[in-house]
């Protein structure tokens, strides 16, 4: 077969390939349009989740006529002026959204610039339909109808309305995110879904974007190296999500989705989640254009920066240093469905009853209440052995024998008692706290341990007989070209034959540990990432597991003074807001909750 050049129409149609994959890639690339052309105000209007109407209308800088024709061919653009795609700026650059989706739908394009006459031009699949002049305010609308229409191949592809609708949401949700500047309104099947404001500040847009309560539980993120800057939000731990798909990444006002942010996001709240559980996160990282490359996918999706290392670093060590200064924080109040748990004390219908009724009796409400004095209650009471049918009293409280300090001078108040042996009760001045004994010393024991490590070369602790693991030729290998790094965490190898280590000392945190399989995960772990940080990433495994088994255990009873001593010392240490598996280590009932609860308010 001799080589041939191909035709417009199915050049258009391969670009469309790789530019528009679902109705949600077309929305896209036409919102980003619209934010190019300077708008202040985008409205988007879908049927069906796209599959039947993409529509687009901003109040941007809009099109002249000859404008409008040219924008239909491929690579054409007004945001290259010139050669230097290194230093672009703009969400678009290419030049081939506009013909890829119009080869592959019907679009109609309308626009007016300020001082012209509007002007519509319609392609219907590539091929010209129509144009003439149109009457519409200064900006621009476009119409995508139909797409893969005329490609059944591609059209049975597309999942659901319902899926493609979730789809568009996230890319709007994404892009107004982005632009707190701009205000976006998206309207399906009549009914307005997202409608935001133009002026926002960023969190404002990030609280608004994903959930109000995000704001009472985030801390804000703010680090500057050289001349890049990430700001945002970040979730507290506590306040996670079992998907990732509440991470909102941005590179100079781009949404990405990024392996290496993702990476870096993932390993900031390394210890702090449960693996199945995601943090909630919105981070704006602004640079140099001549630092990152756009120009690495046709969606723009994806990003390569120059630095990446240092991108990571800052993405760590940025999130590391706003929750560290969250320090005792978790999320502000309990579950609704947990506050909807709580129950009324029925009213018993005589007023006579006493509190020494017993249980059995107190069943029969709605029968009347044979009339009976106090000493006929203390009577059947002394009669009755209730001990069988009250649940043993759990909570607990000792008499003060010294002034109760002032619960006002402590943001995690003073402890009044102990719940079920597992829970203490504490007083704030804004309300009732519940501490998890357990999980919130498991907290605190790994914190001591993690800044213990940080204060030097971790402790090695020799072993009584050097233990042989035998592994294979290329694990030894690597074992041994890291045998210096790992040796400065307290593990000292040496080689022993072609197919053995020899272990002469490890970490004294770690115990006395499964030392073969310790070795034998991190050759494993050596060999897929090739990272030395594999044993300081075990290490903290383990001194995690140790803390959970070293700490105060539930069960235990705890004295009013250690109660109190372990509150003062949670607010004082980071992170103590939730416990080493992620989940929250206190929780505070608000005043007026309380109020609620007794029909106060």
């Amino acid at each position: 077969m001799s080589i041939r050049r191909l035709p417009n129409s199915l050049i258009n149609r391969i670009a469309a390939g790789e530019v528009v994959e679902r109705p949600a890639s077309a929305l896209k690339e036409l919102v980003e349009n619209a934010i190019d052309a300077g708008a202040s105000q985008i409205h988007i209007r879908l049927e069906e989740g796209g599959l039947n109407l993409v529509e687009v209308s901003d109040n941007g800088c809009g099109m002249s006529r000859d404008d409008i024709a040219l924008a239909l061919e491929r690579h054409a653009t007004s945001k290259l002026p010139d050669e230097a795609i290194e230093l672009v700026t703009t969400m678009g650059f290419r030049g081939e959204a506009l013909p890829s989706i119009a080869s592959v739908a019907r679009m109609t394009i309308e626009s007016r610039k300020a001082g012209e006459d509007g002007w519509c031009r319609v392609v219907d699949h590539g091929e010209l339909a129509e144009e003439g002049p149109a009457a519409i305010p200064p900006g621009t609308k476009v119409r995508v109808e139909q797409l893969f229409g005329n490609v059944p191949a591609r059209r049975k592809f597309l999942r659901t309305a319902r899926s493609e609708y979730s789809a568009c949401t996230d890319i709007v949700r994404r892009l107004a995110m982005a632009r707190p500047d701009i205000g976006f309104t998206l309207e399906h099947q009549g009914r307005k879904a997202i409608a935001v404001q133009a002026g926002e500040t960023g969190p404002e847009r990030v609280a608004a974007l994903t959930s109000r309560d995000l704001r009472a539980n985030s801390v804000a993120v703010d680090l500057q190296r050289e001349e890049i800057r990430l700001t945002g939000v970040a979730g507290l731990p506590t306040y996670n999500r079992g998907v990732a798909d509440h991470q909102f990444l941005f590179v100079n006002g781009r949404p990405v989705k990024d392996r290496l942010l993702v990476g870096a996001v993932r390993g900031a709240y390394a210890e702090m989640l449960a693996r199945d559980r995601h943090p909630v996160v919105a981070l704006f990282i602004d640079m140099p254009p001549e630092l990152v490359d756009v120009n690495v996918h046709p969606a723009k999706t994806e990003v390569r920066f120059r630095e990446p290392a240092m991108i990571r670093g800052m993405i760590v060590s940025g999130l590391r240093k706003a929750l560290d200064e969250g320090g005792f924080r978790a999320v502000q109040r309990p579950a609704e469905s947990a506050l909807g748990r709580w129950q009324s004390e029925p009213v018993a219908p005589d007023p006579q009853a006493s509190i020494f009724s017993s249980p059995a009796r107190a069943t029969v409400a709605q029968q009347p209440y044979p009339s009976a004095t106090v000493r006929d209650d203390r009577a059947a009471f002394a009669e009755t052995d209730l001990r069988a049918e009250i649940a043993p009293l759990m909570g607990r409280a000792e008499e003060a024998s010294e002034p109760v300090p002032e619960a006002t001078r402590h943001p995690l108040g003073i402890a009044r008692g102990q719940v079920a042996k597992t829970y203490i009760v504490a007083e704030a001045e804004d309300g009732l706290v519940i501490v998890d004994q357990h999980a919130a010393h498991e907290r605190l024991v790994l914190e001591r341990m993690r800044k213990a490590v940080e204060g030097g070369t971790v402790a090695s602790q020799a072993l009584l007989m050097a233990e042989v693991v035998e592994l294979d030729e290329n694990a030894c290998d690597r074992l041994e070209t890291r045998a210096a790094e790992l040796s400065e965490f307290g593990l000292e190898l040496e080689r022993f034959g072609p197919n053995a280590m020899l272990v002469r000392a490890t970490p004294a945190m770690l115990g006395s540990g499964d030392v073969k399989q310790l070795v034998t995960d991190l050759a494993d772990e050596l060999g897929a990432y090739d990272q030395a940080l594999s044993l300081k990433e075990r290490v903290d495994h383990v001194a995690s597991t140790m803390a959970c088994h070293g700490s105060v255990r539930a069960g235990r009873v705890l004295s009013v003074a250690e109660m109190n001593a372990l509150l003062r010392e949670m607010e004082v240490t980071p992170h103590s807001g939730q416990c080493n598996h992620g989940r929250p280590t206190w929780v505070k009932l608000a005043l007026e909750d309380v109020e609620k609860l007794f029909g106060r308010k």
